[in-house]
């Protein structure tokens, strides 16, 4: 079982002094929250991918490069990579390179997206935004898996006779997950090719993604990769942490209420009643998420939004330091009575390792 962080690198102002930081200072805040997750013993840190205000993290693969220099451990991945706005020969040059740089510890999530006017910034049409996920990825999986591709679609010029370069180190390509908030295709996508599931799971109650990966489950086993069990799947979430409960919900709740996408709406105790949201005591969030396997089975990566809506970085870090302490409780919890035949969450070494058998 992962654990990790993931960031949306959203500029959002403190609502308790009103002080919005640069984008400087956001960028610098992401890489220390990168360093920090391996500090405190979390395995994979992942930033998302946006191209228009309030956020920053605009090419991903600059950040996790710059990452990949200062860790030794921690998987580099992304919470979305745009395979329906980026040009796929792209998206497999630059992570290759990534892979290189960073000695495998390298994956992605690849995703639409939540911003509609990201399409015509890129050429696109929203309106071709499951058939671009779909032809996309599918020369993607082409162009890391063949030296030499041939290829014609609807949505970008013809290839002939195209090696990307570089080639995938130890000719591994990168894992890559799935994400989704609401599509049924993403998840027939990623059972099609065996590939990981992620469920974005912060914003909509649970019975909603029980059904995207119960059907992802299902349509695994169906294209003959393993047991529905057997499938990868993997879990967003959000906590907000202090040893006291009502600390917690007393320093949270100016950010909850103001939140860019939630804040305004239904309540924070709503709110953490029907979504995995979780603010309270390290106890409260160990007992919440291990409820998550009750809904969705064993599952392989588990990771955590902590610094959205205007959190300040010493608050942040705070965080990271109590997920650092409950995350071993987790573990041996999430470890306890998982059955033999599920299997770990891959990595770059255990898929070099299949690849050679």
């Amino acid at each position: 079982m992962q654990f990790g962080v993931f960031t949306v690198g959203d500029v959002t102002p403190d609502p308790t002094t009103g002080r919005t930081p640069t984008e400087a200072e956001r960028i610098k805040a992401m890489v220390a929250i990168a360093l920090k997750a391996e500090e405190v013993g979390l395995d994979v840190f992942a930033t998302g991918e946006h191209h228009n205000p309030p956020f920053v993290p605009s090419s991903p693969t600059t950040m996790l490069g710059y990452v990949a220099a200062r860790t030794e451990r921690l998987i580099l991945s992304t919470a979305t990579t745009l395979i329906t706005t980026n040009d796929p020969v792209k998206i497999a040059e630059d992570y290759a390179m990534l892979q290189h740089l960073a000695d495998g510890r390298v994956d992605l999530i690849m995703g639409r997206g939540n911003t509609g006017p990201v399409y015509p910034w890129f050429g696109k049409d929203i309106r071709d935004g499951i058939d671009l996920a779909i032809e996309n990825y599918h020369l993607l999986h082409r162009l890391w898996r063949e030296d030499v591709v041939t290829w014609e679609g609807r949505h970008r010029t013809p290839l002939q006779s195209f090696t990307s370069t570089p080639r995938p180190l130890d000719g591994v390509p990168p894992f890559v997950w799935h994400g989704s908030i609401r599509s049924p295709e993403i998840a027939e996508q990623a059972a099609y090719y065996g590939d990981g599931f992620f469920a974005n799971h912060i914003f909509w109650p649970k019975e909603h993604f029980m059904r995207l990966i119960t059907l992802y489950r299902e349509r695994f086993e169906h294209y003959g990769h393993g047991t529905a069990s057997q499938a990868i799947v993997g879990l967003g979430g959000q906590a907000f942490i202090r040893p006291n409960s009502q600390d917690a919900v007393r320093e949270f709740r100016p950010y909850f209420d103001n939140a860019p996408v939630y804040g305004h709406g239904p309540s924070l105790e709503q709110f953490t009643e029907q979504t995995p949201l979780t603010v309270g005591s390290p106890q409260e969030v160990i007992d919440k998420t291990l409820t998550f396997r009750e809904h969705f089975g064993d599952y392989q990566r588990q990771l955590f939004l902590v610094d959205h809506a205007g959190l300040p970085l010493k608050t942040v870090l705070e965080q990271l330091d109590h997920l650092g302490e409950i995350v071993p409780v987790l573990r041996a919890e999430f470890a306890s009575g998982r059955p033999a035949d599920v299997p770990d969450a891959p990595t770059h070494g255990s898929l070099r390792t299949a690849a050679v058998r």
